[in-house]
């Protein structure tokens, strides 16, 4: 043969379809995956709200201060690692996603399995309960889902190793409490929680499965369950403080009193900063709550509308007050001890508060304002405290929680978030007095806000998810057809026609092969066959039959190519002349044995050794670092923890830039992020973002809830200080 010693002018020899792990999941189950580890995240943060509640009215009820502190204790455990529960519950819920369809995946992280031996009976018999019940209701459209499951994994799959199933959830919760350090009373009540705030809902999870999966033609034809009435199973609503039984009232304050007469001597060393001269003075007589409460009020509108005015501090705003009553009254008047201690509390919660860098600083700035609000809160009902479900304790974690992606820039945020934020802070220094309904009121108005600004950004969101998981797709579309070229081409002495017609027009049929139809599709081995039959068509055919059998082919094999080559968007001149010397290729191969390689005269297309191909991908991510870091270094570690919907501070920008992950492409090791209103800012490969973290540009947000985070730092720093 010819050879004139060119290469194809292709793009840099780069192959990286062979290195490049196949996705173990059809986008569809991802799908079901990451909307149902939304659902069961919202419902464990409820149930940790509530087990505070249910723990502080089983403390109160307690019969003996031994059993009361038990119950405390276990509130304090699960408050302290509420975080890595609902992390470990997670994570075992994305391992097991991750598993199914594996050959060699045989354990399923169960009920059964998780509490074989470490449990006590009990335990195991309340849980064979709770996913009885769950059967019972649940059943029909469980079993739907495991069917449209195996129709996606190709393969059967036992009811206990769905990784939606009753039995696997509970494994799941089992699993991550199991180093809680409380005891079994403790954990049988979690349970019942457990079962009362997320399995309760299982049906939710169910059917929005089932209908993702059936609008993606997966089993359309099943017939889903009928509905049950949304209160068959579902306990009543929690009601507001205002809206309680006087009995239930009283209940719930004697709990909150409790606790905090429990705070009163870590509190004991910071006496003395209200009001210190007068406090010195044996003959002062302490002011009532109801006097101190009038003080507030007083005070509360004169809270500057900025945090930079530092002429405002609220221990001197109060002693001049008292100095005036004190003139007024002609005693000496004092804030009695438990008010201190109180003023004490909530002022070293906002001082966490202000410092609290997981808030953009204009968010903090507001809530600061809150400050004497919130201490009258407190000083009315010591549940604020203690009771996660507290309406004025909710309305600060809510605002927090959804202000957390808010950015900064030179002006603050002047968003409708920053607006209606606003509006709230000023209605309460307006209007607060004593009513704490007014807290529920604004906390039902906020909630209601919250719930349209994050459907809108979740639908904003999930276009950003299915861009970036199409993009992907087709990123790995590509490595196929780039691998299956190479494994034809590479190498090889060939025609250059024929090279650059596959390169760059039986390309785009594979790749449209591939993403319309899948690989296992009858249009991709098709495409994969002609392919072959043309490299085949064009070697010589030395002996008659097989002269013979090309002479049958050729009609077919040019069929094949035209209707390929008609679907795609070709140059005509260039497919007009590849037609033109695929005819010369095979009168040269038909020729015989004995035909010089000039041809007898015919024309001589140039022959030469194709070089591996590299397709052009387009937007192909290049936010890899040049050095990988190392895999088991921490911030590997967390790269791998990071769930959907976690935000970040980008530090490498100014104003810093807050980001929410999205989408965790696994086929491309990228992670995916968007600004608060859903639209893709950021993203990195898997080696990047840890060396991001190390690097200290980019830092991971805390989005637990404000409130507990401030309770929870400010207590254990009272203890670090009492111990020594």
């Amino acid at each position: 043969m010819h050879e004139d010693g060119k290469v194809v002018p292709l793009a840099a020899a780069i192959d990286r379809a062979a290195h490049t792990p196949l996705p173990c999941l059809p986008v569809l189950l991802l799908q079901v995956r990451d909307q149902a580890a939304l659902q069961l995240r919202r419902g464990l943060q409820v149930l940790f709200d509530n087990a505070d509640d249910t723990l502080f009215e089983m403390a109160d009820k307690a019969g003996e201060r031994f059993e009361q502190n038990l119950y405390f204790e276990a509130m304090r455990d699960v408050r302290l690692k509420r975080k890595s529960i609902e992390r470990g519950f997670l994570d075992s819920f994305y391992d097991t996603f991750s598993r199914l369809g594996q050959a060699d995946a045989r354990q399923c992280l169960t009920a059964a399995d998780a509490s074989q031996g470490r449990v006590q009976l009990e335990r195991a018999a309340v849980v064979e309960a709770m996913v009885a019940r769950v059967l019972s209701r649940e059943g029909v459209a469980l079993e739907q889902l495991g069917l449209r499951f195996q129709a996606l994994l190709g393969q059967a799959l036992e009811a206990r190793c769905n990784p939606l199933g009753p039995d696997s959830l509970c494994g799941y919760f089992l699993a991550a409490g199991r180093n809680l350090g409380v005891g079994p009373r403790v954990k049988l009540i979690l349970l019942r929680l457990f079962e009362r705030y997320v399995l309760r809902d299982v049906d939710l999870l169910y059917e929005q499965a089932n209908q993702l999966l059936a609008a993606a033609d997966v089993l359309p034809a099943l017939k889903p369950p009928p509905r049950r009435r949304a209160d068959d199973h579902r306990p009543a609503p929690r009601r507001g403080l205002a809206s309680l039984p006087s009995a239930e009232e009283v209940e719930l304050d004697n709990a909150g009193q409790a606790f905090f007469d429990s705070l009163q001597d870590l509190l004991a060393p910071t006496r003395g900063r209200v009001a210190p001269r007068l406090q010195r003075v044996a003959t002062a007589q302490p002011i009532s709550t109801a006097d101190l409460l009038r003080l507030l009020s007083h005070l509360q509108h004169y809270v500057p509308a900025t945090t930079e005015d530092d002429d405002f501090d609220l221990g001197q705003q109060l002693e001049q007050l008292l100095l005036r009553v004190s003139v007024r009254s002609g005693t000496r008047r004092c804030i009695a001890t438990a008010d201190e201690d109180t003023i004490n509390l909530v002022g070293l919660l906002f001082d966490f508060i202000q410092a609290d860098a997981n808030l953009p600083p204009s968010v903090r700035a507001l809530l600061a304002r809150l400050h004497i609000p919130l201490l009258k809160v407190a000083l009315l009902d010591k549940g604020l405290f203690s009771r996660a479900s507290h309406p004025a304790r909710r309305l600060l974690n809510e605002i927090a929680m959804l202000a957390i992606g808010g950015e900064d820039n030179g002006e603050g945020l002047r968003d409708s978030l920053h607006l209606r934020v606003e509006r709230i802070v000023q209605r309460l220094l307006n209007d607060f007095v004593d009513d704490l309904a007014l807290f529920a009121e604004l906390l039902e108005d906020f909630l209601a806000f919250s719930h349209e600004e994050r459907r809108r950004n979740e639908l904003l969101e999930q276009r950003t998810r299915d861009a970036e998981e199409g993009r992907a797709r087709t990123l790995l579309a590509r490595q196929q057809v780039q691998q299956a070229l190479n494994q034809r081409l590479h190498g090889k002495y060939l025609p250059q026609v024929v090279v650059q017609m596959l390169v760059q027009g039986w390309s785009q049929v594979l790749l449209l092969a591939w993403l319309k139809q899948g690989e296992a599709s009858a249009a991709w081995r098709a495409g994969l066959a002609t392919m072959d039959a043309l490299l085949a068509s064009i070697a010589p055919h030395r002996e008659a039959q097989a002269r013979e059998r090309l002479l049958q082919q050729v009609p077919g094999l040019l069929k094949a190519l035209r209707d390929g080559l008609a679907g795609v968007v070709l140059d005509s001149a260039m497919t007009r002349e590849f037609f033109l010397q695929l005819e010369q290729l095979h009168l040269r191969a038909l020729a015989g044995p004995d035909v010089s390689p000039a041809g007898e005269g015919l024309s001589v297309p140039q022959v030469l050794v194709a070089e591996e191909i590299v397709l052009a991908i387009a937007e192909e991510s290049a936010c890899g670092p040049l050095l990988q870091p190392d895999e088991q270094g921490p911030e590997w570690r967390q790269v791998q923890r990071l769930r959907i919907g976690t935000w970040v501070e980008v530090l490498d920008e100014q104003p810093p830039l807050r980001c929410k992950l999205v989408a965790r492409i696994d086929s491309s090791e990228r992670f995916v992020f968007a600004n608060r209103t859903g639209m893709k800012v950021r993203e990195w490969n898997r080696a990047g973002l840890a060396l991001a973290l190390r690097r200290g540009e980019v830092r991971v947000l805390d989005d637990g809830l404000l409130f507990e985070r401030a309770l929870e730092a400010v207590l254990d720093r009272l203890r670090c200080q009492q111990a020594l």
